[in-house]
């Protein structure tokens, strides 16, 4: 009777000893332990990472705006703008001999001169890979108002820390009446301090070592060399802007100069050169 009763109780022990079974009410919903995670209904037993849009192996850097006007770097595209002073329609602008036959015979008028050497200066600057844009291609005098309007106009298209301004004169001592005696070279800027003294201080050290034996004009009371004068066209340009008149062309000895192939020459290596080291210093 004993081995029937303890069959008995084996047979009870057996039947409490199992574990009850989970059944699963969702078919599509596999069942997972609690560190299980489901992503699209497979079981990982790792957790999934967020999807990444970035490129392996490639830094997450700002987008280049290029020309959307918000790119302030010293790497981005300078739009160097060249101004021609005056027009075939400006009165006076020439020397005594063009205007009232003066003697000596010297021929000079100032839009004319003023085209031919800021065309040189764009044509070397493009040919070097910059971009450069004379902003009068008219041969007719173009109002201030409108010069400056061209400006302001790229420097909201590509940025104001991305254009330069250079307008190229020839300077006089007196109304084109008479001869002069005044002389020399010189760059102006507008007043007070501003980043266009830096950019004339690059045109003062190329006029000097291009213009040995001739008279450099400068005014050093402020720290710098350049001249100042709230001129229209520098003073409501947006962007950094330099004036620069090149010698006189009521002083004999001047016009000579500048009307020679060796003045010329300097003329145009000044702005060109004074240009390229202005925005080299950009770059430090």
């Amino acid at each position: 009777m004993k081995s029937f009763w303890d069959a008995i109780l084996n047979f009870f022990k057996t039947l409490l000893s199992k574990k009850p079974v989970v059944e699963n009410t969702n078919d599509n919903e596999p069942i997972s332990n609690e560190n299980d995670t489901i992503v699209n209904n497979e079981v990982h037993d790792e957790p999934i990472d967020e999807p990444n849009d970035e490129p392996d192996n490639e830094p997450n850097e700002e987008p280049n705006l290029g020309q959307s006007g918000n790119n302030t770097s010293n790497d981005c595209k300078m739009v160097i703008l060249i101004d021609n002073g005056h027009g075939n329609n400006t009165p006076g602008k020439r020397s005594p001999y063009s205007l009232k036959k003066i003697s000596p015979e010297i021929d000079f008028y100032e839009y004319k001169w003023n085209r031919e050497i800021s065309a040189e200066v764009q044509k070397r600057l493009v040919n070097l890979g910059y971009d450069a844009r004379i902003i009068v291609p008219e041969i007719i005098d173009i109002s201030l108002k409108e010069r400056v309007n061209r400006v302001n106009k790229i420097c909201n298209e590509v940025g104001v820390n991305n254009v330069i301004l250079i307008s190229i004169h020839s300077n006089a001592a007196g109304n084109g009446t008479e001869w002069k005696t005044a002389r020399g070279w010189c760059a102006f800027t507008t007043k007070g301090t501003t980043k266009s003294d830096a950019f004339a201080e690059c045109l003062y050290k190329e006029a000097r070592k291009n213009f040995m034996g001739h008279k450099i004009r400068t005014d050093k009371s402020d720290g710098d060399s350049d001249l100042e004068s709230n001129f229209y066209i520098i003073y409501h340009s947006y962007c950094p802007a330099v004036l620069t008149e090149n010698f006189f062309y009521d002083n004999v000895e001047d016009v000579k100069y500048i009307l020679s192939a060796e003045g010329r020459e300097m003329v145009i290596r000044t702005h060109v050169d004074g240009i390229i080291r202005y925005l080299n210093s950009l770059k430090k």
